[in-house]
């Protein structure tokens, strides 16, 4: 046992006459566990994430990194968590726990984490690093924990560590009472003026023309980079297939014009993908999409709705983010911008890890986008 295994476990024990902290055990999951996979997810404590679902394991799995699937224990109640594994020269595995590991709160890191740690050891899997982004609201209070857990901060990965959430858990009208009148106002004019929004099915038509829109907007704004349309046919396939990915568009002068592709799962609907031509003659259009697909999210049970990415609390009226006009828009559903704490590691091998932090990282990023065309994580 590892002399920060048995800290935390001390670490419990001293503050049992306080908020007791929870021992946790780290094993993987078996082969009917990983058959029914959605189902536990979704069952976690903050209900699972998209990017931790069967088809996003299906996703990555071979295209450079090794699928894992994890499960930790503690409580009498269970996490099921996706790991991401890439080998490296001379350093060893990282582990990437995407959007995970998905906890009751910051204080059950430090003991999920050592788990995790006595897996890999007793595994001998050779991790240097395990990466991870928990979906835990940022705060003083977390940040002393992240501390606690000694978790280095790390650059974030995914675009929703700020992001605009919007409750859909009342009825059709109190959600559309909730967001704001600009947006009601748009919604309503777009209306007027009859736009229509289309549900479209899967398949090349509907995915090159959402592809098509998306491109549209990053030559525009330079706002996200964009994956290959490869990339985008075989994530929107794997969601689609198990009944998860809905497709959403508006039409100016016959063609696409507005596009949208939302996710459910378990509870939570994602907007995961958007575009939409420039200079358009139709006022309300994208408001209007997004109102449709939050009506069709609620129909399929979804309480909340992520809109995927924005700046910063402290800097939502900052003009010179990328991520500004994308705020704007988003934030005139829900004012409220939520930050997470975001992506930091968990240091196994010390000096492998200066390793990668000092240049190991860049380099093979470089390579691999170099070698495949696609983005790293």
């Amino acid at each position: 046992m590892s002399a920060r295994i048995q800290k935390y476990r001390n670490r419990a024990q001293t503050r049992l006459d306080t908020a007791p902290l929870r021992e946790f055990t780290a094993r993987f999951a078996t082969a009917e566990e990983i058959e029914n996979w959605d189902k536990h997810v979704t069952a976690n404590p903050n209900g699972g994430n998209m990017l931790q679902s069967a088809a996003y394991a299906s996703v990555k799995n071979g295209s450079g990194w090794k699928v894992r699937f994890l499960v930790l224990e503690g409580g009498g109640n269970a996490s099921y968590n996706l790991v991401l594994e890439k080998s490296f020269p001379v350093l060893g595995r990282l582990w990437y726990l995407i959007k995970g590991p998905d906890l009751a709160g910051a204080a059950d890191l430090g003991a999920a984490l050592a788990a995790c740690e006595q897996l890999v050891r007793s595994s001998k899997l050779n991790v240097f690093t395990i990466k991870v982004e928990p979906d835990i609201i940022d705060s003083d209070e977390a940040q002393r924990e992240l501390a606690a857990a000694h978790l280095a901060k790390a650059p974030n990965i995914q675009s929703n560590d700020s992001t605009a959430l919007l409750d859909i858990s009342g009825t059709e009208e109190e959600v559309f009472k909730a967001i704001s009148s600009r947006a009601r106002n748009a919604i309503r004019r777009a209306e007027r003026e009859g736009c229509q929004v289309v549900r479209k099915e899967q398949g090349p038509e509907t995915y090159r023309a959402l592809y098509d829109l998306m491109a549209n907007t990053v030559n525009a704004k330079g706002s996200m980079p964009l994956r290959s349309y490869e990339y985008y046919e075989r994530f929107w396939d794997e969601f689609c297939n198990r009944g998860q990915g809905n497709f959403f568009f508006a039409y100016e002068d016959g063609k696409p014009s507005v596009g949208a592709f939302v996710i459910n799962y378990g509870g939570k609907a994602t907007y995961k993908d958007g575009g939409s031509t420039q200079n358009r003659k139709q006022y309300g259009d994208s408001h209007l999409v997004q109102w449709t697909a939050i009506r069709r999210m609620q129909e399929l049970g979804c309480t909340e709705y992520d809109f995927c990415g924005t700046p910063p609390a402290a800097r939502i009226k900052d003009k010179t983010h990328n991520l500004y006009g994308m705020g704007m828009f988003k934030t005139s559903f829900t004012k409220t911008v939520t930050d997470f704490v975001g992506c930091h590691d968990y240091i196994l091998s010390p000096l492998r890890h200066r390793l990668w932090v000092n240049g190991g990282e860049k380099v093979f990023r470089r390579i691999e986008t170099a070698r495949t065309g696609q983005q790293f994580y």
